[in-house]
């Protein structure tokens, strides 16, 4: 059996190899990332010397992503960046060259609420296209539908207040959700490439049940920022990251803005948490992995040099860690 974890050098998908290699040796592997030369050498050695195949799959161009397949039984395929038609393409194109490559079976990275009508997120449709086409393909699938997740309210919500003289600014109130931590999301990832879920079945992947204020009241609890909880609506939102060039769409202007997400994805994402769409409870991490979803007060240390170095964009990030 071979397996095939694409992204490999993103944070997901890096999740997920680093647990592959931990799960069976390295020459049952096919590391794929969109442009190899990006990888960092020493994680290229490491891959090499465990006979790991590093193959480029840019999931523009399905001729290159079939070459990079073949070999493979089983793929976990982690979802593109650009929201909108572009993206939907890309995961048409992925299916299409796995199963043309002869791979038997697909794992996908949906969003929570993709199967429910009454969810209506900017990314949404990426993704409900996405798993219609998956469904109707004919091959063997698992779908994961993660909730938001975790460290983006330990990172980027802190590094936005940090930005705004401590004020951590939302629409999202005091409603709760499962965020999920990423670390959670790549074990549930790895199970199903495994082949330790349902075949042909989707699971909701969610965490502990907590609110975003809540969150924001445990880094206050540990440190010495007294960051401000402020609720805006979503028009005063929206004027809100405009102020601070968030552009609207992810075809926008990125060049000024602190995080690398838009701003209809922010808006419609915590407005939902608000509304309680992404307070839903499972037990998907548990079944999958035999651990329990991780204790959002369990990461705060792990993140405390955001607020210790007073970082307030994404893209300082790599320069501290």
């Amino acid at each position: 059996m071979r397996y095939i974890v694409t992204g490999a050098d993103g944070q997901l998908g890096g999740r997920v190899a680093a647990n592959m290699l931990k799960e069976v040796s390295g020459d049952q592997l096919i590391f794929t990332c969109p442009d190899k030369s990006r990888l960092r050498p020493e994680r290229v050695k490491v891959w090499e010397e465990k006979g790991v195949t590093i193959k480029e799959a840019n999931y523009d161009n399905k001729d290159q992503m079939i070459e990079a397949f073949k070999g493979g039984d089983r793929i976990y395929f982690v979802s593109g960046v650009i929201i909108g038609p572009e993206r939907v393409q890309q995961h048409k194109n992925v299916i299409d060259a796995a199963i043309t490559a002869g791979v038997e079976h697909i794992t996908y990275t949906s969003f929570f609420g993709a199967n429910r009508p009454e969810y209506k997120q900017y990314v949404l449709p990426d993704h409900t296209a996405t798993e219609e086409y998956l469904t109707n393909s004919g091959v063997d699938y698992n779908i994961m539908r993660n909730n938001l997740y975790l460290e983006n309210y330990l990172l980027n919500s802190v590094m936005m207040a940090n930005l705004d003289n401590r004020r951590w600014v939302t629409t999202a109130g005091d409603g709760k959700a499962t965020f999920i931590a990423k670390d959670d999301s790549g074990r549930v990832a790895t199970a199903l490439l495994l082949g330790k879920g349902e075949k042909n079945t989707g699971y909701d992947v969610t965490g502990q049940l907590i609110s975003e204020h809540e969150i924001c009241n445990m880094i206050n609890e540990i440190s010495d920022m007294n960051y401000e909880y402020i609720t805006m609506n979503e028009e005063e939102y929206y004027d809100y990251l405009d102020s601070i060039y968030i552009p609207r769409t992810s075809h926008g202007n990125y060049s000024k803005s602190p995080v690398p997400w838009c701003a209809n994805d922010m808006v419609t994402n915590e407005s939902s948490i608000r509304d309680g769409l992404m307070a839903i409870e499972t037990d998907t991490v548990f079944k999958l992995t035999g651990k329990e979803p991780v204790n959002p007060r369990d990461l705060l240390e792990k993140y405390s040099f955001v607020w210790k170095e007073n970082i307030t964009t994404y893209w300082d990030l790599g320069k501290v860690q």
